[in-house]
């Protein structure tokens, strides 16, 4: 293992030249991390200090360059515990100062060798303050990352980013989910059967459900609703995911059938804005987003303010202060950002149904908002009383 280590070490001092560049024309220089090649995507800034491996392989970031505003990166390594999926789903990797040398002891090799492996273009050496504050400003946007020792002018390289596709109206959910349903067992005594719809899943989210004795049964997320009803649930769970929830028709009708027949229900993130849509309100773009695991949030139906795991770009457009009537009863704002006000959670008052913009799976990130996994056991105990 040393020897692969000063290995990558030697080899980041010949980095070859990278390039960032915006589609609003701003361009960063610095040196290739990872794989060295071009890649585009949307550039959006994460703010955790910790977990990087974990946002990596999130399946919400698909198709997103990801900026990370702490400075030193990568110096835990890789290992093999920690992914939240089989496969790092970042577009690209943006760094101020990777570690020479990783130090862990479950470190397996350098993040620099894995982003390698796995062809993920990244750019180390650029001031991520600055641009995290231009993202602010300006707005997440379009962004690519040229590398190599034969780079094209700035000219073509902004031209190729301005023909890459937007996020908004991007239908991205199929293209991270499971293709086959599967089964992770409960822990223990089995107490509930849950149909977990994969719009993006966190391998940590059906983990956090069998702790408490549920069966999760994880479906395609073209499933339908005779999909999700033959296992015979007793909860109905929606999962994160990428892209833009005005593309979910899908899903949205099968949360709607859920909705009818009275089933427990939990969302997640993407599975938050499916329940807003599926109840009558809108979605919209952030201008930049909510990403990283210290974002405060506070639970309206205790007055407790969690601090809390977050990565999405559009939100519910739902009213803050006041009860709303749905086809599905009397439905209310539960959560609530601290930062800028944003929905973060929707609960209906005449049936059993919740969801939170956030991660409450703590993959990686504070423990917080845990008790969220036991608030759907709860449902599911009163539906079976």
């Amino acid at each position: 293992m040393t020897t692969s280590i000063q290995g990558a070490a030697s080899q980041r001092h010949k980095a070859a030249p990278a390039v960032l560049v915006l589609e609003d024309g701003r361009t960063f220089r610095g040196r290739a991390y990872g794989a060295v090649g071009v890649t585009f995507g949307e550039a959006v800034f994460s703010t955790g200090m910790t977990g990087y491996q974990e946002t990596l392989t999130d399946p919400s970031y698909h198709r997103q360059v990801v900026v990370m505003t702490a400075p030193h990166v990568g110096n835990t390594g890789v290992n093999d515990d920690d992914p939240e999926s089989g496969r790092i789903w970042v577009a690209g990797y943006v760094v101020r100062d990777p570690a020479r040398v990783p130090s862990n002891w479950r470190a397996r090799r350098s993040l620099d060798q894995e982003l390698r492996d796995q062809g993920v273009v990244g750019i180390s050496g650029v001031d991520t303050r600055a641009l995290t504050r231009h993202l602010r400003e300006r707005g997440a946007m379009r962004v690519g990352i040229f590398s190599g020792n034969a780079l094209p002018d700035e000219g073509t390289m902004l031209a190729e980013v301005r023909q890459a596709p937007e996020m908004q109206g991007a239908n991205l959910a199929a293209e991270v989910a499971t293709k086959e349903a599967y089964v992770v067992p409960a822990i223990g005594e089995k107490r509930f059967t849950v149909a977990a719809v994969d719009l993006g899943i966190k391998g940590m989210t059906p983990r956090r459900m069998a702790e408490r004795g549920i069966e999760v049964h994880v479906l395609p997320a073209t499933a339908t609703a005779e999909d999700v009803y033959a296992v015979n649930p007793d909860g109905v769970f929606f999962s994160n995911g990428p892209g833009d929830p005005a593309t979910a028709d899908g899903p949205v009708s099968v949360m709607r059938e859920v909705l009818a027949r009275r089933t427990p229900l939990f969302g997640i993130c993407f599975g938050n804005q499916i329940l807003g849509r599926a109840l009558g309100f809108g979605t919209y773009k952030l201008k930049y987003g909510h990403r990283g695991i210290n974002q405060p949030v506070q639970d309206r139906t205790t007055g407790k303010v969690e601090v809390t795991a977050h990565n999405h770009g559009f939100a519910v457009d739902a009213p803050l202060d006041a009860v709303s009537e749905t086809p599905y009863g009397r439905a209310e704002v539960s959560h609530v950002c601290l930062n800028d006000q944003v929905v973060e959670g929707l609960h209906l008052l005449d049936q059993p149904a919740f969801s939170v913009q956030y991660h409450p799976e703590a993959a990686a990130g504070p423990h917080d908002a845990a008790y969220l996994f036991d608030r759907f056991v709860s449902l599911m105990e009163g539906q079976r009383a």
